[in-house]
């Protein structure tokens, strides 16, 4: 077979020969489905990860906790485009802020970012 053949059959899913359907195991599946309401939110968070000026800020802050300039100097960028993704990070809940004198410094919002962006890691690195 030619190379574009091959090409085309590795890009289609496999399929079924016949249709069988397994009752028992829908049965579980949909037990365990979350609500459409929450799918979207989980749909919408994944994309949140989807901009590398994100997941670079966030690798920062797995770090440690720091301020706008800070940022804006190790990642190479004008305070004013940190700010703008921290915001979005932070309308997600994936970063929390704090006041000190006249600096904000941020930080992760919690263990289960650090544990996320972990895990994708570990995923894209297996073998």
């Amino acid at each position: 077979m030619s190379k574009r053949i091959d090409a085309i059959k590795t890009l289609n899913a496999e399929v079924c020969d016949a249709k069988e359907i397994h009752e028992d195991l829908l049965k579980i599946v949909n037990e365990k489905m979350p609500d459409e309401e929450e799918l979207i939110e989980l749909a919408e968070l994944f994309k949140i990860f989807g901009d590398s000026t994100r997941i670079r800020i966030l690798y920062v802050l797995a770090e440690a906790e720091v301020c706008v300039c800070d940022l804006a100097e190790a990642l190479n960028m004008t305070q004013s485009a940190i700010s703008h993704q921290l915001r979005i990070l932070k309308t997600a809940r994936l970063v929390k802020s704090r006041r000190s004198g006249k600096s904000i410094f941020y930080s992760l919002a919690d263990d289960h970012v650090k544990t996320i962006i972990a895990q994708g890691s570990e995923h894209i690195n297996e073998d």
